[in-house]
């Protein structure tokens, strides 16, 4: 008989194997699907047998007894009852079968891609928190994760939106720059592109760093709820102050956490300097505040860039005057000066009579300055002098003549401002994108949390005097008669501007004996 080559039968019976493996795979998943109701049925059994073990293994002594007694009473009764048995049986079955059903895995911890990143992640903090004199560190090469990071989430994508870091004692945390050093690793290892917020807890030696959502941009131009005196700036996020207002937004009303500023005589920081670069908001931040003003009080615009950003105020009641030449700013910011003066004596006069000031001298005056530094530049170069230094009688003494000034300049160009304007607007808004140290140069105080690159208009950082820092989105007024203005925002704006005067151009003139105030002039 001739014999098979050894290669043949090797081939021959791996291919009889796999062909066996198949065969038993697919009748064990046949049988698997035929019995899943009884499997599912014993399962359930099973779970609810141990379940009962428990509870009368945890069941006290002297209620066995009773216990027993009751379920023997059942039992007998079920027994009794006409289907009695079979009634049981179904119901045994069917809550044996809800038991043992098949349920969603449920995660109770990361999965590998999120051990490694939390791994690499405390490898890249033990330069920062780890001493060579420590005998037990908390932060060492090669040592676990779970020692040092109490808490921990991830969004869908498995990037880090929540993370707390348990640091040794003996870290400076109470150094800005080790401060710095820390959170700029933290953010450039948990993924850029988002903002994130460090709540340094010093006291527990722990640090908190959480993913902030974005602010919403749906907020447009429109009557807030506010006092007298007050105005809205903009909107932070939810819970970082202590009211919230009302909004009308495209889908609907829902409550919003405005930042709101306080103006007048009981006002801690009267006047405000916001900075940002172009196309941030800033002149929209104006527009938005002088809206605001015009119900209560009188505006005058000086808009430098001369843009006619503020043509749409023009002409409208309450609004003085909107210089965009020189010679219109140094005759508009004269008058406010002298007006000031004028409010001055009058406010003393009634106090020294112990009667209440005049109407005219308790009516807010809002200055807006729109790039000043352009018009001083300007006034340089034709041997005029600088707009801004007719600011300093407002900006001392406006608190008490109830008149506020709003300057807005480009960030490049803050070193053009006069030391008055600098050293009198303490309220400070940083619009756009910006460096921390850039923030931190106009704010005072570095912000907690990480500013991104790219931003929409109206996106920044706000700080009232010596408050703390928040975020903020400037609600959306942008110019009414600008094309790329859409209809639901150019009407928004239109329906709260004041109706038109008669007159198109306001002058300015001292009337002796009287109070300085505009004088209409044809032209």
């Amino acid at each position: 008989m001739a014999r098979l080559p050894l290669t043949h039968l090797l081939t021959s019976g791996g291919d009889r194997i796999a062909r066996g493996r198949e065969m038993a795979r697919t009748a064990a998943d046949g049988a698997t699907d035929v019995l899943h109701p009884l499997i599912t049925i014993v399962r359930g059994l099973r779970l609810m047998a141990a379940a009962t073990r428990r509870r009368w293994a945890a069941m006290p002594k002297d209620r066995r007894g009773p216990t027993l007694f009751l379920a023997a009473a059942c039992v007998l009764l079920v027994v009794l009852m006409p289907y009695g048995p079979l009634l049981a049986l179904l119901t045994v079955m069917g809550v044996a079968g809800w038991q043992g059903r098949d349920r969603p895995t449920v995660r109770t911890g990361p999965d590998e891609a999120e051990v490694r990143r939390l791994q690499s992640l405390y490898e890249a903090l033990v330069p920062y928190f780890a001493v060579a004199e420590d005998p037990s560190p908390l932060f060492t090469h090669g040592g676990a994760w779970s020692t040092a990071f109490a808490d921990h989430a991830f969004d869908g994508e498995g990037r880090l939106t929540r993370l707390q870091v348990t640091y040794p004692p003996y870290f400076p945390d109470g150094e800005p720059a080790e401060r710095a050093r820390v959170e700029q690793l933290l953010h450039a290892k948990s993924g850029r592109g988002r903002e994130y917020l460090f709540d340094w807890d010093e006291e527990g030696n722990r640090l908190l760093m959480t993913v902030l959502p974005p602010l919403p941009t749906d907020i447009a131009a429109q009557r807030f709820v506010t006092a007298p005196g007050e105005s809205v700036l903009g909107f932070t996020d939810d819970g970082a102050v202590p009211r919230t207002v009302p909004v009308a937004t495209d889908t609907g009303h829902r409550d919003a956490s405005p930042v709101v500023w306080r103006t007048g005589p009981r006002s801690p920081e009267p006047h405000l300097l916001v900075a940002g670069r172009p196309g941030s908001g800033a002149t929209g931040l104006l527009r938005s505040l002088a809206l605001q003003a015009l119900p209560h009080g009188d505006v005058l615009v000086v808009d430098g860039g001369g843009n006619g950003d503020f043509a749409c105020l023009a002409g409208r009641t309450g609004v003085l005057a909107v210089e965009c030449g020189l010679e219109g700013a140094l005759a508009g910011l004269d008058w406010a000066a002298r007006e000031t003066e004028r409010r001055l004596i009058e406010i003393d006069r009634a106090r020294q009579a112990g009667l209440p000031a005049p109407e005219d001298a308790r009516r807010p005056l809002w200055v807006l300055c729109d790039r000043p530094g352009v018009l001083g530049h300007l006034a340089a170069a034709g041997g005029r002098p600088d707009p801004q230094e007719l600011l300093q009688v407002p900006l001392r003494h406006g608190r008490t003549a109830q008149v506020t000034v709003v300057v807005a300049e480009h960030l490049d160009a803050l070193d053009l401002l006069h030391p008055d304007v600098t050293a009198h607007t303490r309220a400070r808004i940083v619009l756009g994108p910006a460096t921390p140290a850039r923030v931190a140069a106009v704010l005072g105080v570095e912000p907690h949390t990480t500013p991104t690159p790219d931003v929409p208009p109206g996106r920044g950082y706000v700080r009232l005097g010596t408050a703390p820092v928040l975020r903020l989105q400037v609600p959306a007024t942008p110019d009414p008669y600008d094309d790329a203005t859409g209809e639901a925002h150019r009407r928004a704006v239109l329906d709260l501007l004041p109706p038109r005067q008669q007159t198109q151009r306001q002058a300015y003139e001292q009337v002796p004996g009287q109070a300085p105030a505009p004088v209409a002039a044809e032209g």
